[in-house]
């Protein structure tokens, strides 16, 4: 069976200009399209693209905006220009010319002729009625580097970090991921700038640095923190971190976060199906222990409290910056160093070694008894045995005779 081609769909930047000449905020066409916000703004940034029914509603919707849009437009050409004000007579001598004669006969007025009638210029208008104009605004100053960089934390730190303690359960290990994950920003900061979605980039980074198997061999891994002090939020907590991390993490972005299935999916690096296998899963644990969760939406509230419950300060963006490069720095004195040491030793290894092979002496054989001839070089241990036995006994003969003088 095959399928019909998809609907057709505006460029992400015309989808954005739609809804703002429509004045629609992204949650109040996520209501009238029946998704959530963070998909309309994914959509609308060209992150992902709607599929199948919620395609449909989408493209509908966007052709009745266009609509409007023209029909406001031609409605606007069609409305009248205001009319010019009529000129004045002038009045002095001519006015009153035919009053002072009146006897005389009035000549016939030339018929007017028509001609092409010109805008007055601005210097034959008078000073109190010309209309000010206004003086062109300066275009904005771009940002630099380090003031978007604070933008972005200031806008999206907080709850990055709310969003990390609830797959860690710790809340000093939810900043220190979101500072790391900032601060590598920080150092690919032009490829983060120019990426569609540097909110995305940057949680995805801290959920990996947040889950990482390693985590748990730093000593302050052994000492628990102490438990939120509500008992319905510690349930939640001890559930969700009961949960395996990737069935923990697609739950955080889905329910928690509020992403769309694809969404998930692609930040998790898993397929459409597995993301929902691990999703639908999750809920099941989670309905298990806690069966007035089992409502998606109730689910997501929860979520939310949980989250806001717990107080967890960033960092101010100057300190996250001066790490990253304090580390920065850090990695490159290092590597600096490493090269040196490798220079030298293998500069000691080319001045020490041999320049040519030297095999060594093979061991000799007795042929037909008769032991074979030593060889100069170093002895055996059972000739340095038998040296050492000549010279410690002394054998059986004639003592030698040493000359004296009589």
């Amino acid at each position: 069976m095959t399928r019909g081609p998809a609907t057709p769909l505006p460029s992400p930047k015309a989808r954005r200009r739609l809804r703002e000449a429509a004045s629609l905020t992204q949650t109040q066409l996520a209501e009238r399209v029946g998704v959530a916000p963070g998909t309309v703004r994914a959509w609308e940034s060209g992150r992902t693209t709607p599929r199948g029914r919620k395609r449909e509603a989408y493209a509908k919707l966007l052709k009745t905006l266009a609509e409007e849009e023209e029909s406001a437009a031609r409605q606007a050409a069609r409305t009248p220009q205001p009319a010019p004000p009529p000129k004045t007579e002038p009045t002095g001598d001519r006015a009153s010319a035919p009053e002072a004669c009146p006897g005389a006969e009035a000549e016939p007025e030339p018929e007017p002729v028509a001609m092409p009638m010109r805008e007055p210029a601005p210097e034959s208008q008078p000073r109190s009625t010309r209309e000010p104009v206004p003086e062109p605004r300066p275009a904005p100053a771009p940002l630099t580097p380090a003031q978007a960089f604070d933008a972005l934390y200031e806008f999206s730190a907080p709850a990055l970090v709310r969003q990390t303690f609830l797959l860690t359960g710790r809340r000093e290990q939810a900043r220190e991921s979101v500072e790391r994950a900032f601060q590598t920003a920080w150092e690919r900061w032009p490829e983060v700038a120019r990426d569609r979605d540097p909110v995305g980039w940057v949680r995805a980074t801290a959920y990996e640095y947040a889950l990482s198997p390693w985590q748990r061999f730093r000593p302050r891994h052994r000492h628990p923190e102490p438990p939120p002090a509500d008992p319905g939020d510690r349930t939640l907590l001890n559930t969700l971190l009961r949960l395996p991390p990737r069935h923990r993490r697609t739950l955080v972005l889905y329910d928690g976060v509020g992403l769309d299935l694809p969404e998930t999916a692609a930040e998790t690096e898993a397929s459409t199906p597995a993301a929902a296998h691990r999703l639908l899963r999750a809920r099941e644990a989670v309905a298990g222990r806690l069966p007035a969760l089992a409502d998606p939406q109730v689910l997501h509230r929860r979520l939310a409290e949980l989250a806001s419950n717990e107080r967890l300060g960033a960092a101010r963006p100057p300190t996250v910056r001066r790490g990253g490069e304090r580390r920065a720095r850090f990695r490159t004195r290092a590597a600096i160093a490493f090269t040196v040491a490798l220079i030298g030793t293998t500069a000691l290894t080319v001045r020490t070694a041999p320049t040519h092979y030297e095999p060594p002496v093979s061991p000799g054989q007795a042929v037909r008894g008769v032991p074979p001839r030593v060889a100069p070089g170093s002895l055996s241990d059972e000739e340095l045995e038998l040296r050492q036995k000549l010279r410690d006994q002394l054998q059986d003969g004639p003592e030698r005779l040493s000359p004296q003088l009589e």
